[in-house]
């Protein structure tokens, strides 16, 4: 399945909603656009919203550690938000759900 990347951005936060499938094919794009806000002059925030994300694997959790490694570099937090139940699942397995912010509900 494809996927789609829409990114809105506020004074404090960039906000990514992911839709679709992120996996190898799709990886290096999701990659590409966190890295590109997490480097941008005004992130303090980087959120991705995931309730759209209907399929993920290894690729995707090497992706947002290295967003998160990157935003811990760079001084800005990474959030991830509204996870898939298969998603979370994913998380909770792998152990990212124990060192990635994780926001509940709608983002600010």
């Amino acid at each position: 399945m494809d996927l789609t990347i829409k990114t809105t951005s506020t004074e404090t936060e960039h906000q990514v909603n992911l839709s679709g499938d992120v996996d190898a094919f799709t990886g290096p794009k999701v990659k590409e656009a966190l890295m590109t806000l997490v480097q941008s002059p005004n992130a303090s925030v980087v959120a991705v919203d995931l309730k759209e994300v209907e399929y993920m694997d290894s690729t995707g959790i090497g992706i947002f550690i290295a967003v998160m490694k990157a935003c811990k570099q760079s001084g800005c937090e990474f959030v991830v938000q509204n996870l898939s139940p298969r998603v979370e699942r994913l998380f909770q397995i792998t152990g990212l759900y124990e060192l990635v912010v994780i926001r509940k509900g709608e983002s600010a």
